[in-house]
């Protein structure tokens, strides 16, 4: 399966279920930076469906783009976001009239280069999915005793703060708070910490008021190539990396119609997951790849809820 339609002449860095990084040349007087391509590739379960979910791309693009705006203008967070302009792209990168900048064109964000602090930082404010099936077992998520009775979907009394192993394939693995800290650093995961609770309240707030709930959601964070050198000092605060508080990274659920008890309907990628679950149900797929292809139905399904969430929050 490939999407693009002409190769883009830059190193290839990292090739991910829905993004691709390349190496940007160095430029002199600019500190190393990368250049992110959101494809239209969609996955699930860890898995990268076949059938792409054509303007996805530039959708995510759109919508993190806008996230990374409300971060920095509320001084939550340092961003690697530096542009998503084909402008600013170095010379002879994707030359003016080419197949590449007619592919890059809204779906491209160049970001300061950073060594990845190799945990997921997921907030979650509701209950579901992972976090509901460990409650159900133990009355835990991820070693954060939470009250008794809850429902699945229930909002928690507070936000909670729960990492994960980053894995380049297969599933992430929830972990304590203390083990992320045995892993790099009880100071760093102290920062990450606040940092990721203080996006997500902030965001959380914005969404609903614009009637999305924002259940749950997870961020990357990374140390800037040279930041160390540039200021002086031995640690440097992580910035936000990657993306943010898209449908891929979250789950956004409308207000109208929440009902705690069951699932919920939703702006994410649940709607193709449903579909999937269905499959699963009825032996046609086990979870593994190659996934399936994609009805036309459940990919414009997919596409609309995307946009539906994008024109809500965004709108001013």
């Amino acid at each position: 399966m490939h999407d693009e339609p002409a190769k883009i002449d830059l190193p290839l860095v990292r090739r991910g279920k829905v993004r691709d990084v390349y190496e940007l040349p160095e430029q002199v007087g600019v500190e190393p930076r990368l250049l992110f391509v959101a494809s239209d590739r969609v996955s699930a379960f860890d898995v990268v469906m076949p059938t792409l979910i054509g303007g996805k791309g530039r959708l995510l693009t759109q919508m993190a783009s806008f996230w990374f705006g409300f971060i920095a203008a509320r001084r939550l967070c340092e961003v690697h976001a530096v542009s998503t302009r084909v402008e600013d792209l170095p010379a002879g990168v994707a030359p003016v009239g080419s197949a590449q900048r007619a592919w890059l064109e809204g779906r491209m964000t160049i970001g300061r280069r950073c060594q990845v602090v190799p945990i997921e930082c997921v907030v979650r404010g509701y209950l579901e999915g992972s976090g509901w099936r460990e409650y159900q077992a133990s009355g835990t998520v991820c070693g954060v005793a939470l009250p008794a009775g809850l429902r699945q979907c229930d909002r928690l009394p507070e936000a909670i703060f729960t990492p994960a192993t980053k894995a380049d394939s297969g599933h992430d693995e929830n972990i304590s708070f203390e083990r992320a800290s045995e892993l790099v650093g009880l100071e760093t995961m102290g920062v990450l910490r606040d940092t990721s609770l203080a996006i997500y309240r902030a965001a959380a707030e914005h969404a609903l008021a614009r009637g999305i709930i924002i259940a749950d959601t997870k961020f990357e964070f990374g140390i800037p190539e040279g930041a160390q050198e540039k200021v002086g000092r031995v640690w440097q605060p992580p910035i936000l990396i990657d993306e943010a508080l898209t449908p891929d990274s979250s789950r956004f659920w409308p207000v109208a119609g929440y009902e705690p008890g069951r699932s919920q309907r939703s702006y994410d990628k649940q709607f193709l997951r449903e579909y999937l679950e269905k499959l699963v149900a009825r032996g046609d797929w086990d979870k593994t790849p190659p996934g399936p292809e994609l009805p036309a139905e459940v990919v414009a399904g997919t596409l609309a809820k995307y946009r539906e969430a994008y024109a809500l929050l965004a709108e001013r």
